[in-house]
């Protein structure tokens, strides 16, 4: 079942024409995920040091990148495509957030301006510069799309079902009011695109039938440019362990779902998976971490050029610590944005200084040969 505003892409004829066939998603994960515990720096012997119950058992299970660094052993899609090179972790990436509020940390990462703005997001301003259609898998619109031209909501009802015959009233109903008939035409539309099942619908969404549901409505006819998705869950103070294991397991079958449901668009997607903050450096005496300033950044796709571990280590010495706690952040979300905007959309530096302003991108090639 679709919220009031359906997608208009099942009736209407795309007009990016410039981007078609370029998909970009975006994942926020919301709670401020430990980047440590994710992409784990094998090879700095602080790690154990700062973490000596966190890594004690499971680190020798973690999954190779490199001399350097590994996986999270819950991350093994990821990790298979790291080896086939579509997918690269970026380490120590801050978005210039100064505190350590988590709403405030996700309104200023979606807004991508250097300070909060709740009427305009990065994601709505990327796709307004474009004439694309943005998607945003959720019940409400997020910050990130807010001021787009072209955006609409999805997200599985919970309601009690409804019977055809209900429908049939309701288009008889909403027949002198265009702009409600429209919305329901499209919305049913959706849902025998999605062939949602109605004895299923009212259950709770996972994020892997969420993701699924995104792959599905993108590769649609006319289907949208971007997409939004988000999942909670990694504010881990306590019992960070076996929440991450949890946690991780999720994301990374979502987003196996989310490639499986694309099938041959894979090949032109970018997925960018992003967090608010990172998470101190030790661990506290509730077996978790707390809120801290730097995390990491995932960004795969069949577009990518991956295999590599990108971004400047800064190190887990004492005096190398974002002040005295926290890994140091050494590059920024909102320009590896504006790399991927310009290399994967075209995006032109004008372009992106309305996007993504006094964040310009970095002079790395994400973006495998077309």
């Amino acid at each position: 079942m679709l919220w009031p505003t359906a997608p208009v892409w099942a009736q209407t004829t795309n007009s990016a024409t410039s981007t078609a066939g370029k998909k970009l998603v975006w994942v926020l994960l919301r709670g401020a995920l430990d980047s440590l515990h994710t992409v784990i720096p094998v090879a700095d012997n602080n790690l154990r040091q700062h973490r000596p119950k966190l890594t004690d058992g499971w680190l020798p299970s973690a999954l190779p990148l490199s001399s350097e660094f590994a996986l999270h052993p819950s991350l093994k899609n990821l990790h298979s495509w790291y080896q086939s090179g579509q997918f690269s972790p970026i380490v120590a990436v801050g978005s210039g957030y100064d505190s350590r509020s988590h709403f405030d940390g996700q309104d200023f990462l979606e807004s991508g301006l250097g300070q909060i703005d709740h009427d305009s997001g990065w994601l709505a301003r990327a796709i307004n510069s474009r004439h694309a259609q943005g998607l945003a898998i959720a019940q409400t619109t997020p910050i990130a799309f807010r001021s787009a031209e072209q955006v609409m909501e999805w997200f599985p009802s919970r309601f009690r079902l409804s019977k055809e015959d209900t429908y049939a009233a309701l288009m008889d109903m909403y027949e002198e009011t265009p702009s409600m008939l429209t919305s329901l035409q499209e919305g049913l539309a959706a849902r025998d695109l999605l062939a949602l099942d109605q004895a299923k619908e009212n259950k709770k969404a996972t994020f892997k039938s969420l993701a699924a549901a995104c792959g599905t409505l993108m590769t649609s006819d006319n289907g949208p440019d971007c997409a939004m998705l988000e999942l909670g869950g990694w504010d881990t103070h306590n019992n960070q362990v076996n929440r991450l294991n949890r946690q991780l397991t999720e994301l990374d079958q979502g987003l196996a779902a989310l490639k499986e449901s694309l099938g041959d668009e894979w090949r032109n997607t970018v997925v960018v998976v992003s967090t608010e903050f990172g998470r101190t450096v030790r661990e506290n005496g509730t077996a978790g971490t707390d809120h801290g300033t730097a995390s990491c950044m995932l960004v795969a796709g069949g577009a990518m050029k991956g295999g590599s571990v990108l971004g400047a280590w800064p190190g887990l010495e004492e005096q190398q610590l974002f002040q005295g706690r926290d890994l140091m952040p050494t590059s920024s979300a909102f320009r590896w944005w504006a790399t991927i905007l310009a290399q994967h959309w075209g995006l032109t530096e004008s372009q992106l200084q309305t996007v993504l302003p006094g964040s310009p991108r970095y002079e790395v090639n994400l973006m495998r040969q077309s």
